[in-house]
């Protein structure tokens, strides 16, 4: 994962909020947890170091404080009110609770991100073969990168800066032919960077959503499209 940007002042701002009722963290250290066919599991109020397993899941529960969470064939879920340093996955999807931080960022190639309602990332949250989605109020600290699928934020979710879908390579699982992603802006919803399109995509913008800086690339259809209410029509 990439270090937070000069955005980090900001970001900390944001995520105050939601560190103000998840637990507070201390300075010792705790003992890491590591396997290999075999899923992790971090009770409520857990508290742990970094957390490791090949083949198994991650589950942390509410209240937690972790370190690093990674697995290679598995999910990775967080509970509300936590801590982590970064979560991270292969072949799986990621979740984070309720007003969790993640601090160094959030990492899969085939698999979907999905913050709940007041979560952050203070990092990059990063995908190929997946979708993103930002609750409510949910911050992405760092920006957000993809190659496949789509992206939504919903109301008054904020991204400190760039949303990039990256162009298709043609190598492996890459697939230039795929369907165009399509990006959701929805109600209050706020882009403090740029939105950078390497490939041609789908723009839904409500017309409450704020972009701080500019659109670059191909649209379909050359064109935005607004829409009011909690979701556009597909």
């Amino acid at each position: 994962m990439r270090h937070v940007s000069s955005a980090v002042l900001l970001s900390i701002v944001f995520a105050s909020a939601a560190l103000a009722q998840g637990p507070e963290r201390d300075d010792r250290d705790y003992a890491d947890i590591s396997k290999v066919n075999r899923s992790i599991r971090v009770e409520n109020g857990g508290r742990a170091g970094d957390l490791e397993t090949v083949n198994g899941s991650v589950q942390i529960g509410d209240d937690a404080i972790v370190g690093n969470a990674e697995t290679v064939n598995g999910s990775v879920r967080m509970g509300a009110n936590g801590q982590a340093e970064s979560l991270e996955t292969v072949n799986g999807s990621v979740q984070v609770g309720s007003r969790s931080v993640v601090s160094e960022g959030i990492e899969t190639v085939n698999g979907s991100i999905v913050l709940a309602d007041d979560a952050a990332s203070l990092d990059k949250i990063e995908t190929v073969n997946g979708r993103i989605e930002l609750g409510a109020r949910a911050k992405a600290g760092a920006g957000i990168e993809l190659l496949n699928r789509d992206v939504e934020l919903r109301q008054a979710a904020q991204v400190t800066g760039d949303i990039v879908v990256r162009k298709p390579t043609g190598f492996g699982w890459f697939n230039g032919n795929s369907k165009p992603p399509r990006i959701v802006l929805g109600a209050d919803s706020v882009v403090d960077g740029n939105l950078r399109f390497e490939r041609e995509v789908e723009l839904y913008m409500h017309t409450t959503a704020k972009l701080n800086g500019r659109q670059e690339g191909p649209l379909v259809g050359g064109k935005v499209h607004r829409f009011d209410g909690a979701a556009p029509k597909f």
